[in-house]
């Protein structure tokens, strides 16, 4: 909660205010203040934070409105998950756009096709 010097709740056109001319200053694009809020989640989502710890942080009372409004943040997870897969499986006779350093395990599955 943002208060004023005396401690009363700012109100909310002020708040508004205030941030879209802190934007304008930033040379930022204009967003609602409550964007912030989203960002933040996507942002821990997207950074392997578990879903009940942003719940918790956004104050939802049910982990499925976390998990609905975030929805499409996870598919995108799992669509770069299967694609790590598809990389950890892919043929090692097939060419990689990196160099091998050496650094990595040998990879001990066999390609499905």
């Amino acid at each position: 909660m943002f208060t004023t010097v005396q401690g009363r709740p700012i109100d909310p056109t002020n708040l508004t205010r205030t941030f879209t001319a802190l934007l304008r200053k930033a040379g930022f694009r204009r967003i609602r203040f409550h964007d912030l809020r989203h960002s933040t989640a996507t942002l821990l989502l997207e950074h392997g934070v578990e879903l009940v710890v942003i719940k918790e942080l956004l104050g939802h009372a049910h982990i499925g409105v976390t998990a609905t409004v975030y929805a499409h943040v996870r598919l995108r997870l799992q669509r770069d998950a299967i694609g790590l897969l598809g990389h950890a499986l892919r043929d090692p006779a097939e060419p990689t756009s990196q160099p091998d350093d050496g650094d990595d395990p040998p990879l001990y599955a066999a390609p499905v096709r």
